[in-house]
């Protein structure tokens, strides 16, 4: 009984680059020569490329969503800072100096009769919530008003003045003996606290001692007034902003 033996497949035989002799698949050195035997060339593997939609997202795209979220909470924060009436947003609002008093007048002086005397004051730039506050006293003399104890005679309409503040325009019909409207008017008092709002934006004001209605009797007035109002603009940039255009302008 014959069994099937499998005949192992013949060697390829190779051709020497040099002499031409016959070399086996795997020789490694010609057999005739000794010239080494160049190897095939290896095949380079094939990468298959992920379509677009399939590739991870990419961690830029992750950190500019969690910048807009710092940025949306950081202007959250500011504006509740800048609006709220909370304790904490006020101390806040000084600490960075967003709060400010500007003085307008803090000086005693006097006011002629039938006179009237004037100070004028514009507006911060980028200024809200602008409001002009202080007081006032007013006698007829320096001595009396200077003391600011209480008067035996404070009622005497010698004793009295009249506090306005106008804006530009109603200044000049007041100065000029008409009727106008006024952000604040003291009556004609001998004592009394300034307290008015102006409105943000741009503007010259008037503070005004008014003495016309006293045709014999000079007034001495002791006032401290000053401007108040909020402001993200720091002080020192204004007044460099202001010397470069007075420079400028020289």
């Amino acid at each position: 009984m014959s069994a099937n033996r499998t005949t192992p497949p013949a060697p390829v035989l190779l051709g020497c680059a040099k002499c031409g002799a016959a070399l086996p698949d795997e020789a490694q050195f010609c057999l005739k020569c000794g010239k080494p035997v160049s190897a095939p060339p290896k095949k380079t593997p094939v990468v298959a490329e992920l379509p677009a939609e399939a590739l991870p997202a990419l961690p830029r795209k992750k950190r500019r969503i969690v910048l807009w979220l710092v940025f949306a909470l950081l202007a959250a924060a500011i504006t509740w800072i800048a609006l709220s009436d909370n304790p904490f947003a006020q101390a806040a609002q000084e600490m960075v100096g967003f709060k400010h008093d500007q003085t307008v007048l803090d000086t005693p002086f006097t006011v002629g009769a039938h006179s009237f005397r004037y100070y004028k004051f514009a507006l911060p730039e980028g200024s809200v919530n602008v409001s002009v506050v202080g007081d006032f006293d007013s006698a007829s003399d320096l001595k009396t008003v200077s003391t600011r104890k209480n008067y035996k005679d404070q009622d005497h309409p010698d004793n009295n003045i009249q506090v306005f503040v106008l804006s530009e325009a109603a200044f000049t019909i007041w100065q000029n003996g008409y009727a106008t409207s006024s952000l604040y008017d003291s009556g004609v008092v001998s004592q009394g606290k300034v307290q008015c709002e102006v409105p943000a934006g741009a503007g010259i004001y008037y503070l005004v001692f008014n003495n016309r209605f006293a045709a014999k009797a000079p007034k001495a007035i002791q006032a401290t007034v000053f401007l108040r109002y909020k402001s993200w603009l720091p002080e020192w940039v204004r007044s460099l902003k202001e010397r470069f255009f007075n420079w400028v302008g020289a």
